[in-house]
């Protein structure tokens, strides 16, 4: 019953991601923009908030409560290998799903200016949505507790990226960019409609890595192993 109820948790988000990401793509604000980039930001986003993070929550909360984590480390494996274990195959997925959407749209409507540039900022989104997971995860009682706990980083997620691709980073520039997925939002951007040069993007990675590092630091004082008393 409790991987049924897990199932569903999964479904149910990606049943919201779909309709998230349809709204943007028949939205009109996709019409005035008519950036490619727009789209490939969306996608990323999409998938890494509803596909990898909340899943990831959901996963690790559900092992919690069925006392799985508990039996997990009382065995040799270390810590570290046993949640990578956990979170790998949805990582990976959300991998695939990013890397075979994004191939479609560059097939169809053009490639990217700079592939390279936007492979460090899908992976560096990963990250930092992985470690925003983990961290969460401390923060949850249940998979249903999951569909709540999630939802401020998720939907503060599609937020952060629909206002940095809509009115760009001219303004309030900085705190933008310190925002989790802004400058991650603005370097897919800068990777597919090209015209920046890459010195100039590189320090966009700089804030996803200290969300990254906030996060990991996070996790580390409120990951538990055992369901709490």
């Amino acid at each position: 019953m409790q991987r049924v109820d897990d199932l569903r948790d999964v479904r149910g988000l990606r049943r919201l991601a779909d309709e998230a990401l349809d709204a943007e793509f028949q939205g009109e604000t996709f019409a005035d923009l008519r950036s490619l980039g727009y789209i490939a930001v969306v996608v990323m986003c999409t998938v890494a908030a509803f596909g990898l993070y909340a899943t990831t929550v959901t996963t690790l909360a559900s092992r919690r409560q069925t006392l799985f984590l508990k039996r997990l480390r009382s065995t040799l494996a270390a810590d570290a290998g046993i949640l990578a274990g956990l979170v790998l195959p949805v990582t990976v997925l959300a991998l695939i799903q990013v890397t075979a959407i994004l191939a479609v749209l560059a097939a169809v409507a053009g490639e990217p200016g700079n592939v390279l540039l936007l492979a460090a900022a899908v992976l560096s989104t990963v990250i930092m949505m992985l470690g925003l997971g983990l961290a969460t995860a401390g923060l949850t009682n249940s998979p249903e507790h999951a569909q709540v706990t999630t939802l401020p980083v998720s939907l503060g997620a599609m937020a952060v990226t629909n206002w940095v691709a809509i009115t760009g980073t001219e303004e309030l520039t900085l705190l933008k960019r310190l925002l989790p997925g802004g400058s991650a939002t603005e370097l897919v951007l800068n990777a597919w409609n090209g015209g920046v040069p890459v010195a100039e993007s590189l320090p966009l990675l700089l804030p996803t890595l200290g969300w990254v590092i906030l996060s990991v630091a996070l996790a580390s004082r409120l990951f538990r192993w055992e369901p709490r008393r």
